[in-house]
């Protein structure tokens, strides 16, 4: 049961970003309960509008909207603007003056061009939160480069980590540092909130893609620092580096991934019917595994693939208490009863699109459960209620934005000016 309103009540969020870090960010604090703004610009809104699963019915071809957006912009609602046009950056500039916290994502000095960076804004708001996400962030060398999650993951030493011995370095298949990097400005994000209430001072938030990359080096940083660079880690494609363990096929295209780790070796061999390993000098110790990691492989594979199912070898090494999971596609990773259970697959509907399935929070808060419904707007669905709510627009005052060009919205809003989803 939620035990009353939901944590954020009362924040409100402007979100100034694209794709997928900027939106975690402000995604996150929308399902903590703040008030999410979506800025969009004209004349498409969030280029993910026009990316993933739309609309299949020939008659809503022209809805902005797509299960891209959705995922990662539910819970939000939508100012669509004209920011190249003078009044349409007086109007950021005055709700910037009355929210809580700014996110944006655009290249370092794009904000500050605009009459909107920082310095500008705390002048209006000093209490004002202002996040920026950016490739390699604020100040440096790159800090005027433009990229994206890969980028970030090639300067961080992280891709180059990527893929088999001797092999090029291997494409990640999602957007680890995106969504990374997102939830880790959303939680500096509630931090300088925190700072705030028990000082009243705002701050600026520099959150960097390539920093978040290079945080998730596991222990090779020390080690290359202390050995002066003599030390230089390798690709060790399906083995685990330390050679504890890896991805090891069951059978055809089944895959088990274990860890054993220098006491759980032992029981490794005896709950594969192999006792005899442990005396088999090419095994003794972790860095002979390492070392003998191919020849290990096919002797873990060829007793695995002894086992009748792949269930029973993964229960086989459960009972050992050796740390073992299926590998799943993601089809049989959204059809796992766990998964389900815990809402990690999250089963939503949109009036546009129908029922899919979205990931859901990562995180599960005992005083403030997930929403059961969630929607994400339409391109400018909120345009009238953000500029009357906060700025005290009238309606006529908001026709004539339209009429200039400031004000965009869905051609299904602006066919039915009635149509509400709230």
């Amino acid at each position: 049961m939620r035990t009353g309103s939901p944590m954020l009540t009362g924040y409100r969020v402007l979100d100034m970003t694209q794709y997928v870090a900027g939106p975690t960010c402000c995604r996150m604090l929308a399902e903590f309960g703040a008030e999410v703004i979506k800025v969009e610009l004209a004349p498409d809104g969030d280029r993910t509008r026009t990316s993933g699963f739309k609309p299949l019915d020939p008659a809503l071809a022209r809805v902005t909207q797509s299960t891209y957006f959705f995922q990662q912009n539910h819970s939000k609602q939508s100012l669509a603007i004209n920011w190249r046009l003078p009044r349409a950056l007086e109007l950021l500039r005055a709700i910037a003056a009355k929210i809580d916290v700014l996110v944006e994502a655009f290249t370092p000095g794009v904000m500050a061009r605009a009459g909107l960076g920082y310095e500008d804004l705390r002048r209006l708001h000093p209490a004002l939160i202002m996040c920026s996400i950016s490739l390699a962030g604020q100040s440096g060398p790159l800090s005027d480069k433009p990229g994206y999650d890969y980028i970030g993951s090639a300067y961080a030493g992280v891709s180059d980590l990527l893929g088999e011995p001797g092999r090029p370095p291997a494409h990640q298949g999602t957007s680890i540092g995106d969504s990374l990097c997102g939830m880790t400005a959303a939680s500096a994000v509630l931090a300088a909130l925190l700072h705030r209430e028990r000082t009243g001072e705002g701050q600026y938030i520099d959150a960097a893609l390539i920093d978040t990359y290079f945080h998730t080096h596991q222990n090779s940083v020390p080690r290359v620092a202390l050995q002066h660079g003599q030390f230089v880690p390798q690709r060790s494609g399906r083995f685990h580096p330390e050679g504890s363990g890896g991805a090891y096929r069951y059978r055809g295209d089944e895959w088990i991934y274990l860890i054993a780790t220098e006491e759980r070796w032992p029981d490794l061999a005896r709950a594969l019917g192999a006792p005899q390993w442990l005396d088999d000098p090419r095994f003794k110790t972790r860095r002979d595994r390492r070392i003998n990691g191919e020849a290990l492989a096919a002797a873990i594979e060829q007793q695995l693939s002894r086992f009748p199912t792949r269930q029973a070898a993964v229960a086989a090494l459960e009972k050992a208490h050796v740390p073992v999971a299926p590998i799943l596609t993601l089809n049989e990773a959204m059809e796992h009863p766990h998964l389900r259970h815990r809402g990690t697959v999250r089963r939503v509907r949109d009036p546009f699109i129908g029922e899919f399935d979205i990931p859901g929070r990562p995180v599960k808060l005992s005083a403030w459960p997930e929403k059961e419904q969630l929607k994400a707007p339409l391109l400018g669905e909120d345009n009238e209620r953000v500029l009357k709510e906060l700025l005290d627009l009238s309606d006529r005052e908001i026709a004539a934005l339209y009429s200039e060009g400031v004000l965009i919205r869905d051609p299904k809003l602006r066919d039915s000016p009635e149509l509400s989803r709230s």
